[in-house]
């Protein structure tokens, strides 16, 4: 245990405290004086006791309102976590829907580009029958003009 000299109201007083914590004790007590002397100045000498109740209510209304505050901060914060979490589930769905999306118009592709394949298959031995058509009612034509001319 620490001893601690402290000064309030004018008073020396000698406090015992944790080792470590004699800066922390002195703050506090610097702290309470001033608010002490604060009331004193604005109430007057009203008596040292009472004095003493009305600055330890004053600390006492100061830390339930930072309490309060504290409450408050942490229910804001607990509905901006949820916020987020809620966020982050529609981004991570947004995300999952558009890879099957893009997976859907992947195997779309694949089958126009099979149609395609398909098509130019088809074309192509359209194109040649036609061709060999062409080529066959040439030659059947030519040989009958050549026997028409003999």
């Amino acid at each position: 245990m620490a001893n601690v000299n402290i000064k309030f109201n004018n008073k020396d007083y000698l406090l015992s405290c944790d080792d470590g914590q004699e800066d922390n004790l002195k703050e506090l007590a610097e702290h309470l004086d001033a608010k002490y002397h604060k009331l004193k100045k604005n109430l007057g000498n009203i008596g040292e006791s009472k004095l003493l109740l009305i600055t330890a209510i004053q600390i006492v209304d100061d830390y339930f309102d930072i309490n309060k505050k504290i409450k408050n901060k942490k229910n804001d914060f607990e509905q901006l976590s949820l916020k987020f979490k809620e966020l982050r589930s529609l981004a991570i769905k947004y995300k999952d829907d558009k890879e099957k999306e893009i997976v859907n118009l992947k195997e779309e592709l694949s089958k126009f580009e099979q149609m395609i394949l398909e098509n130019r298959a088809s074309y192509e031995n359209i194109l040649d029958k036609t061709t060999k058509s062409i080529e066959k009612f040439i030659e059947t034509s030519e040989s009958e003009e050549k026997k028409n001319i003999q």
